[in-house]
């Protein structure tokens, strides 16, 4: 009974830490309100885009569409003249797990609103390139690019690391709902099943390369991450799953290690397996989980 207790209470201490870390300091506030406030919500429980977000394979798969987001010189040039990633890298985590957690799990007016918010920020986040050319966050073309390399990593991680993966239809389904958010963020034709998100990232590859502010970020999120000693292993064993799952090319323009399929198949998904197991075990699953 005693061994019990202790391993209860380092299982609490940790999937607090872990909770807090990711959700932020008001992120208990957040989840009860998200999950307990009565009302119609967007999504049906139990649908496609409520069990992809709710799993742990998000860890990855958040990691991954940041790495992969980076590489549209645009969309990195918004991020590094507006972002506070570089100081406030959890806040930021929190603000987008919030943001995710309320479009997918809260009710239809709490997502309506949220949605309102990031437009509004987005139209603030004004620029211009190295070269002179203007960009703006609120760009349709730009927020596609976001739209689909989130929705790809998040259904890759899934599919890799899902405790539950999607079948097709499923699959198919949880794009057409992700892309019923973006729409309302702005995207006017977001893909509705795999395939067209496919075609839409491949659309995407020639305005895609390494910039400065892209290996910048990448270092900083890969290997430089405001984290105590003692938390930076189980974060590089998440890091090197989500890299595991970038597409070969993306390796040389981001400085990254070239890709080793026997490495990446054995090293990076064994991190990435034991990763989301001590992720489900530290997060009970009656307890609902930030989108992360």
């Amino acid at each position: 009974m005693a061994g019990m207790s202790y391993v209860d209470d380092v299982r609490g201490r940790l999937g607090h830490a872990l909770f807090l870390r990711v959700a932020g300091p008001d992120g208990v506030e957040h989840r009860d309100r998200i999950h307990g406030t009565p009302g119609p919500r967007w999504f049906e429980p139990g649908s496609p885009i409520t069990r992809v977000h709710a799993d742990a394979s998000m860890f990855i798969g958040g990691l991954r569409a940041l790495l992969l987001q980076t590489l549209h010189p645009a969309a990195m040039q918004a991020v590094a003249d507006h972002s506070g990633y570089r100081g406030d890298m959890w806040g930021r985590l929190a603000r987008t797990s919030t943001f995710l957690a309320t479009t997918t799990f809260g009710t239809a007016a709490d997502a309506q609103q949220a949605v309102e918010v990031v437009k509004a920020i987005h139209r603030r986040v004004t620029g211009e390139m190295p070269d002179g050319t203007p960009y703006a966050a609120s760009d349709p073309h730009l927020l596609l690019w976001v739209h689909v390399a989130e929705v790809e990593s998040f259904l890759l991680a899934h599919s890799t690391y899902g405790s539950e993966p999607l079948d097709q239809a499923c699959r198919d389904e949880y794009v057409a709902q992700q892309g019923e958010v973006a729409r309302r963020l702005g995207v006017p034709d977001p893909p509705v099943n795999e395939a067209q998100l496919n075609e839409a990232v491949k659309a995407f590859r020639p305005e895609l390369r390494g910039t400065p502010a892209a290996r910048e970020a990448v270092g900083h999120v890969l290997f430089r991450p405001p984290l105590p000693l003692l938390a930076r292993p189980p974060y590089a064993a998440l890091a090197a799953a989500a890299v595991g799952l970038l597409p070969p090319w993306t390796r040389l323009p981001l400085w990254l290690p070239p890709a080793v399929p026997v490495a990446d198949l054995l090293v990076s998904r064994a991190l990435g397996t034991v990763s989301t197991s001590a992720i489900r075990w530290a997060l009970p699953s009656d307890v609902p989980q930030p989108a992360a």
